[in-house]
């Protein structure tokens, strides 16, 4: 490897160590990460799965996934980042201009069998108070299921997750599916931007697979909890140039080195 090669590799790792926001993308292979998202854009997801509503009756995606569809994967027990996963959803639900129900829908599944209706009936009601407006409540469903069907979903989503013993580790975000249960989007984190999620909406109406939502934007801005409004975080910023410029710092310093030593031994 030459000199400026192994430089900029170095670089990059620095900025990787120090946890770059975007200078490392989701994976394409699942041998090289054991939980995450692994994304499966142009796929469908099984429609003919069946899992249980609220009500414990017997649904298949098929019977729901008719419009644009959000899909999340969490567990409903889950102590912390799944509660704002939904809570998530549900702020940005709040500025939707579309009609819920016909313009778009979401589902949500726990990834873990053991738990009930009543556990879904829980997450359901906390979700749709979240909202904090009319919402209708066939809307939003929320699905348990067996072993099975759970896997089957996980894996045509690409959504790798593992269990603990006391929970599970998984990937936080969501998906966005077309009327016809095809993938088109992948959304990262517990927060989301308003114009993205209507963007890949009503891209998913048209069946057509966008890339995933550009990190650079959300490096640049995040969504404040109250007002729902774009925030431009001025920290994250200074950080992230910061970083930028101690990487380029030290590979302008390894190449300089690399040159002395060349023209020493060529004097020499």
């Amino acid at each position: 490897m030459s000199v400026p090669a192994r430089s900029l590799a170095l670089a990059l790792g620095l900025l990787c160590a120090l946890g770059f926001p975007g200078a490392v993308a989701a994976s394409d292979s699942a041998s090289t990460q054991e939980v995450g998202f692994f994304e499966h854009l142009g796929d469908f997801v099984p429609l003919a799965t069946t899992f249980r509503d609220e009500a414990g009756a017997p649904v298949t995606l098929r019977s729901l996934v008719h419009v644009p569809t959000i899909l999340a994967l969490v567990y409903y027990r889950c102590p912390n980042v799944c509660d704002s996963l939904l809570q998530g959803v549900a702020g940005s639900l709040k500025t939707l201009d579309a009609v819920p129900g016909t313009g778009y829908q979401v589902i949500t599944i726990s990834i873990d069998p053991e738990e009930t209706v009543v556990d879904a009936r829980k997450a359901k009601r906390i979700s749709l108070a979240c909202i904090e407006k009319p919402f209708p409540s066939s809307a939003w469903r929320f699905l348990t299921g067996d072993p099975a069907a759970i896997a089957g979903v996980a894996r045509a989503t690409g959504f790798q997750y593992k269990e603990t013993g006391v929970g599970f580790d998984h990937p936080v975000g969501i998906m966005i599916l077309s009327p016809e249960g095809k993938i088109v989007r992948y959304m990262y984190g517990a927060d989301f931007l308003p114009v993205d999620l209507k963007l890949s909406l009503l891209e998913a109406s048209q069946g057509r697979v966008g890339p995933t939502i550009a990190r650079v934007l959300r490096i640049c801005f995040s969504v404040d909890p109250k007002s729902h409004a774009l925030v431009f975080n001025l920290l994250r910023i200074v950080g992230t140039v910061t970083l930028l410029a101690a990487a380029l710092l030290i590979a302008y310093l390894v190449i300089a080195t690399a040159r002395k030593k060349r023209a020493s031994r060529q004097t020499t």
